[in-house]
């Protein structure tokens, strides 16, 4: 894998995705990011296994591949890389790092295998729409003070989204609840959204 891409594009994806990891991990996969190069495009993965955040960014790629970096270093080491420098990422699948130069710049990383990456957004998607960040953030500030935080009660811990209503009159519902406050809030659904439910259905805002 090599790729080369402009520090700005690096450091503002970086800086959304390294949020998601924990910085005291008992697994040390996810205390890594998942690098991904191909057609032209750098695409970053992360997650602590309840939450996945996925960038991507236009970069030059020749050739492709896939590897992971801990993210917490990494990101350290681009945000104090000159402005306006050109970041070049190198990888081979003989050696287990990866190398970043930028002008006279030099670092290298150890890597972790990509098959040890978990995926939690694997399958099929059934329904897929867009949605307005203002009406997400609604949803979200409506409900968020419904959910319960008890561990055991895992089902608990989120908002359901869904639709309701008749033909012609389709409504998209948040529910949460802790088990002795509820909380609903409804906006009209968005096209394509019809018989979503919130474990088929993938909201971009």
């Amino acid at each position: 894998m090599k790729v080369t891409v402009e520090r700005a594009e690096l450091l503002k994806s970086l800086s959304h995705v390294h949020r998601v990891v924990e910085r005291r991990n008992t697994i040390p996969i996810l205390a890594n990011v998942l690098i991904r190069a191909e057609r032209s495009k750098l695409a970053f993965k992360a997650t602590d296994l309840d939450l996945e955040v996925i960038e991507t960014v236009n970069a030059e790629v020749s050739p492709g591949g896939v590897t992971t970096v801990p993210a917490h270093m990494f990101y350290e080491i681009v945000r104090k890389l000159p402005e306006g420098t050109q970041i070049v990422l190198e990888a081979s699948g003989d050696r287990a790092v990866l190398t970043i130069r930028a002008g006279r710049s030099r670092f290298t990383l150890q890597t972790l295998p990509e098959s040890d990456f978990p995926d939690i957004a694997a399958g099929e998607m059934t329904h897929k729409f867009t949605l307005a960040a203002a009406d997400l953030k609604r949803l979200i500030e409506k409900t968020q003070f419904a959910i319960s935080t008890e561990e055991t009660r895992y089902y608990l811990n989120g908002i359901y989204l869904h639709t309701a209503g008749a033909a012609g009159n389709t409504l998209l519902r948040a529910v949460a609840t802790d088990g002795h406050r509820l909380a609903q809030v409804e906006l009209p659904a968005p096209a394509g959204a019809e018989g979503c439910r919130a474990s088929s259905c993938r909201a971009r805002p």
